[in-house]
């Protein structure tokens, strides 16, 4: 199938065009031709798939051949909400290219810079806006923003936005957008407390789904090097030095932890910066544009930070620290292996990790490769007693650092 079998407008076929693009992926195939009919969709889709095109492209198309379209000042018709800065930026960079050869104008939202900007843009009309949904309804309850145009409605990554406290903000929401509207819904993964959702926001949806969260793609290659917490710094210098990777994005469990492990590569001469919710947002972005143009060697993340990073070509993906959900495993390591390329995902285990690693291999139905031959290997002797101490320590900041980013996610300085 090609993109002109969906009926898609040739000014957007252009923009498809140069950027290569001929074939949608799955979630692209099933999901426009219902957005283009202008019915509900729910969809569940992984990391890496497509899911910003199979959304964006027909809202563009829908804006661009209404009536309304050449109105001296832009409406906005269309709204986009997603949990993060990173992926609001990413959405609207794509928006911007599928775009380029139509009248539909966008603007994208969010917290941790100031307004200023982002209002004299809405200022000026917008059709589209993405937003994140703390400046979202800041800019709302300053008069800044009218919803009452809106007929197209997208939640994106709506797992993650209820994982980072967002749920009373998205009810707000739903209570000033207009009920007659075509929505839009998509997330990772879809435990029942997001079906549930889906209902209060759909209507008679039509389901797509492509590659279920508990598979990886058939491209990446997976190892495992087991070994114990003390060792895993010495670990990781190891592997980065012995293997020569010059492009690689590491999952740290917390902001504190990603900023150790980049001083600790730092000091080892090793190009690395983090990328975390306590970095200004200026910096977050140079960050991001430094690894993108190979400036940097390592670009070490949070989950909620990576988000939205979206790397052509991306080989290696690092798990520092095994996650404690299994999705989330999937999740990260799909930052590689994308549209038919080659990854490489390398976890870490401590043995206090090892059965968070056993659910992943159960998930996924698939056991990962074991790496032996290493000079730090697993060892069945207990901790020490200063490595319990900074264990309960790591455990302690951990839950500090998840009820303050839930506490910031409601507040007045929502992001």
């Amino acid at each position: 199938m090609k993109f002109k079998d969906l009926r898609i407008i040739p000014p957007i076929l252009k923009a498809l065009e140069d950027k290569n693009y001929s074939e949608p992926t799955s979630i692209q195939a099933q999901a426009i031709p219902h957005i283009l009919q202008s019915k509900d969709v729910l969809g569940c889709a992984q990391t890496g798939t497509g899911k910003t095109a199979a959304f964006a492209i027909p809202i563009i198309q829908h804006i661009h051949q209404a009536p309304y379209a050449n109105e001296p000042w832009a409406k906005i018709r269309s709204l986009i909400v997603t949990p993060t800065r990173e992926l609001a930026i990413q959405i609207g960079e794509n928006i911007e290219e599928y775009a380029k050869y139509t009248n539909v104008s966008h603007t994208v939202i969010f917290g941790g810079v100031k307004q200023g900007a982002q209002v004299a843009q809405l200022k000026k009309g917008v059709h589209i806006l993405v937003a994140t949904p703390g400046r979202l309804l800041d800019l709302i309850d300053q008069g800044h923003i009218s919803l009452k145009a809106v007929d197209l409605f997208v939640l994106d990554e709506a797992d993650r936005m209820l994982d980072m406290g967002f749920i009373n903000d998205i009810k707000k929401l739903l209570k000033i957008l207009p009920t007659k509207r075509q929505s839009l819904f998509f997330s990772a993964t879809m435990p029942d407390n997001i079906l549930q959702l889906s209902k209060d926001i759909l209507n008679n949806p039509q389901k797509v789904e492509v590659t279920p969260v508990s598979s990886t793609a058939e491209t990446i290659k997976q190892y495992v090097y087991y070994t114990n917490k003390s060792s895993k710094k010495s670990l990781l210098i190891h592997i980065l030095e012995q293997e020569g990777m010059d492009q690689v994005l590491l999952f740290s469990r917390t902001k504190h932890g990603a900023d150790r492990i980049t001083r600790d590569l730092k000091k080892k001469h090793i190009k690395a910066a983090a990328i975390h919710g306590d970095k200004a947002q200026n910096q977050r972005q140079k960050v991001l544009s430094d690894f993108k143009e190979n400036k940097l060697n390592v670009l070490v993340a949070t989950d909620i930070a990576a988000r939205g990073i979206d790397i052509d070509k991306l080989k290696y993906v690092i798990n520092y620290d095994i996650p404690d959900t299994p999705e989330t495993y999937i999740h990260r390591i799909g930052r590689s292996g994308r549209a038919g390329e080659e990854g490489t995902a390398i976890s870490l285990c401590e043995p206090e990790e090892n059965a968070d690693l056993k659910a992943i291999e159960k998930l996924a139905k698939k056991q990962i490769t074991v790496m032996k031959d290493h000079p730090f290997p697993q060892t069945d002797k207990p901790m020490t007693a200063q490595e319990k101490k900074e264990f309960n320590k790591e455990k302690q900041r951990r839950k500090q650092e998840f009820f303050a980013n839930r506490k910031k996610s409601r507040g007045p300085g929502r992001r």
